[in-house]
């Protein structure tokens, strides 16, 4: 598709989520056709900006991620931006942000097109929704709206949310976003498992001992302590980031690969998602707060912190599903900061085998996320120059002239809303179940720390999280692959 007419508005078009990746996200688009002539953005915010002041820093926004550009190319794509202040609370602004859509969609032949795009506070996502239906903001073509995370806290607000966002939408015109869906190796998950036979054929219960996903982040909170105090990493990536990657890992083999297909497979297997019990819990999740050293603050210590928070900076847990190619295998999460170093990963832990060698490692199928995109399957081998057994590492890695070909994941995921494929985003029936889970672990900490007595291990900087995480396994033979 080339040239798709459409108007988008984003709420929250001064903030560091457009400016860091919608932007240039979007200028790679214009680059490669598929907006062009016939669109506009309207970015909005409460800040005096004008179109001028817009479109400057549109142009930096391009300039910071690009090593060369073609500068007129960047002119015309930003001219194709406007800038209207407005308060998400105040109705009239509505008007006149209905006005100036019209007028671009005039202008620019834009088919009554319309993209919305909540690049804001999350406690602004249903004022906003709300006022797009009662002011009538929708346009006659197509309208869809995208919603970044997180959508809600628990399932009560996030049952609210969808109620206020579908009075103006259908489920299949919101895009609940999650940049990880985005990435390489994520999108390379079900490739992997349903094109080759070699793993598709040992992809079940029979042959795989456990499943492993680390989120590991090198950073603190620094100066989101007060966003964090209202999340935690058990809302901030679990409930998202991971659950994604687990639904991909975990789901049977779609029926075709289409949107609809692939989302009736996730459905299928979270409905068969074991809720966590409050025991449970106790045996198989592990809460943690990052500790200080000599030149770190603890995370309590953190400025807008409180200094008595329950609010864990590690979660490590675990997950089971009643059907499915994985069903009953377990399948361990941990999640945090401050760890020694910024990698996500997931290992796939294939059972032992009797062999005539006698005990032999386990092989282990990687796929690394981030920051390198790789994956690699650890067999074992004769030794070269002595009696018994060595480990190798099959290894399938993109080169740096592949790596520099590989799009952002806002960039591949906004390239999927202007062509409506909604494969890789959440729908309603697979995020409820995200949250009826969370909902679960959040009640049986919150009853813990309510008796007085919450069990939150403090863990030493920059080194893998807390050791009691080992603690989380159902066999004392298992352990974390990365260590």
């Amino acid at each position: 598709m080339k040239n798709i007419p459409v108007v988008m508005i984003i709420f929250g078009g001064s903030g560091d989520l457009a400016h860091r990746k919608l932007y240039p996200a979007l200028f790679n688009l214009y680059e490669q056709g598929l907006i062009h002539d016939n669109f506009a953005v309207i970015g909005t915010a409460r800040r005096p900006w004008s179109h001028d002041y817009l479109r400057q820093q549109v142009v930096d926004a391009v300039h910071e991620t690009h090593n060369e550009v073609d500068e007129n190319s960047l002119k015309n794509f930003a001219s194709h931006f406007y800038y209207q202040s407005h308060d998400v609370t105040n109705v009239e602004h509505y008007e006149t942000l209905k006005n100036l859509a019209q007028e671009l969609d005039d202008r620019y032949s834009a088919q009554g097109n319309r993209l919305f795009y909540m690049a804001m506070a999350p406690r602004f996502f249903g004022t906003i929704a709300t006022h797009i239906n009662d002011q009538k903001l929708t346009g006659s073509g197509f309208n869809r709206i995208v919603v970044e995370k997180p959508f809600g806290r628990d399932l009560k607000s996030a049952e609210e949310l969808n109620k206020q966002i579908t009075a103006s939408f259908k489920e299949d015109e919101i895009f609940r976003i999650d940049h990880y869906l985005g990435k390489e190796m994520i999108q390379n998950i079900l490739p992997l498992r349903f094109t080759n036979p070699l793993i598709k054929n040992i992809w079940n219960s029979d042959n795989i001992k456990n499943i492993q996903v680390t989120l590991a982040e090198r950073l603190g909170v620094e100066a989101r302590g007060e966003y964090y105090e209202t999340s935690g990493a058990l809302r901030d990536m679990v409930q998202n980031h991971i659950f994604q990657i687990i639904t991909l890992l975990a789901m049977p083999e779609p029926k075709a690969i289409d949107a609809e297909s692939i989302h009736q497979a996730k459905q299928e297997l979270l409905d068969s998602l074991v809720i966590p019990t409050p025991e449970d819990v106790k045996k198989h999740f592990i809460r943690g707060q990052y500790a200080g050293s000599d030149t770190t603050f603890a995370y309590r210590k953190e400025p807008k912190v409180d200094e008595n928070s329950t609010t864990e900076t590690f979660v490590a847990g675990e997950t089971k599903f009643k059907k499915g190619p994985v069903k009953d295998v377990p399948i361990y999460f941990r999640t945090g900061k401050e760890f020694k170093e910024k990698k996500n990963r997931i290992d796939i832990v294939l059972k032992h085998a009797n062999t005539p060698y006698g005990g032999v490692h386990s092989n282990n199928i990687t796929i690394e996320i981030d920051p390198q995109s790789k994956l690699y399957i650890t067999i074992n081998g004769k030794k070269i120059d002595a009696d018994g057994i060595r480990r190798e590492n099959l290894t399938y890695a993109f080169s740096k002239e592949e790596m520099a070909k590989v799009p952002d994941g806002y960039e591949r995921l906004l390239h999927d809303v202007f062509i409506n494929d909604s494969t890789n985003f959440t729908h309603w029936g697979e995020l409820k179940r995200y949250w009826e889970f969370i909902d679960a672990v959040e009640d049986a900490w919150k009853k813990e720390n309510e008796a007085g007595n919450p069990d939150i291990v403090q863990y030493p900087p920059y080194r893998m999280g807390p050791k009691e995480a080992d603690r989380i396994f159902e066999s004392p033979t298992e352990h974390w692959i990365y260590e």
